[in-house]
């Protein structure tokens, strides 16, 4: 197998992927929120450092940047699964996991390293969400994350809300659209649901303090077979940052495109 540098043919710097996002049609303004992959760009200079500072330069903060910065580990060890932990310990998880603390929870593994080091950078603030919180930088930060309700945290009254209102951009920096949380949204605005209940330890007066809060069971499975139909249908701009494939798009369109494809799947598939 390659390494990084093998398989780069010449160096990312913070520079030519200013370049490159300009390119793909990422603008000075714009309100974004961005799903990434650091390592799909190839070898960069700086690492996430880099991308991060040519995110800011070229949207700069006349537009905003919004990423997803969940937490799901803070969540009811009843539920898990990979790998699941015995029945007896569960209570003992409950009473003693760290309550979530916007400033320093750290993102879930999977959330990647663009995201965890964006979430300490100076004037970037995170919503209060101990599962599905957001974080953001710009002019429009504080409309889009402040109030994050507890339950239903991707749904109408969520920054994703906010976000849709807002005319806002996707944009899928090396990810694809198994990645893309604006879908969910699409999962609120549809008569299939299913409701479950959820768990997580908040911070409440200074104290953890476990809370049970609802939310949907999502189906993130689909959500490849959506974007790949979307993009069927839609002009989506498309091109490379640096080795990364890329795509920008709006949230708007998305969201209402996965509406109707997540009726009609349900139409032809749930009696």
């Amino acid at each position: 197998m390659k390494t990084i540098i093998e398989s780069t043919t010449f160096p990312r710097t913070k520079q030519s992927i200013v370049e490159d996002l300009k390119v793909l049609g990422l603008k000075k303004g714009m309100t974004v929120l961005v799903h990434s992959s650091l390592s799909s760009i190839g070898w960069v200079n700086g690492g996430a450092v880099a991308v991060i500072q040519a995110l800011m330069d070229v949207v700069t903060e006349e537009g905003t940047i919004v990423m997803p910065s969940q937490s799901v580990e803070l969540s009811d060890p009843k539920d898990w699964e990979n790998p699941p932990v015995p029945e007896e310990w569960w209570n003992i998880i409950r009473e003693s996991m760290p309550a979530y603390n916007s400033n320093y929870t750290p993102t879930t593994k999977g959330m990647g390293k663009i995201v965890e080091l964006f979430r300490s950078y100076p004037e970037v603030k995170r919503s209060d969400h101990p599962n599905y919180s957001f974080i953001a930088w710009g002019k429009d930060k504080n409309k889009i994350l402040n109030q994050h309700p507890l339950n239903f945290g991707l749904g109408e009254q969520s920054p994703l809300g906010k976000l849709y209102m807002h005319h806002s951009h996707v944009l899928l920096l090396g990810a694809d659209f198994d990645s893309t949380t604006c879908f969910h949204l699409a999962e609120y605005r549809i008569p299939y649901q299913k409701i479950i209940s959820k768990g997580s330890p908040m911070l409440a007066e200074g104290k953890s303090v476990w809370k049970e809060y609802k939310d949907l069971e999502f189906r993130e499975e689909l959500f490849q077979e959506v974007g790949q139909a979307f993009e069927g249908e839609h002009d989506l701009k498309a091109g490379k940052v640096g080795s990364a494939n890329c795509r920008l798009f709006s949230l708007t369109e998305a969201v209402d495109f996965a509406e109707k494809w997540l009726n009609n799947y349900d139409s032809k598939n749930i009696e």
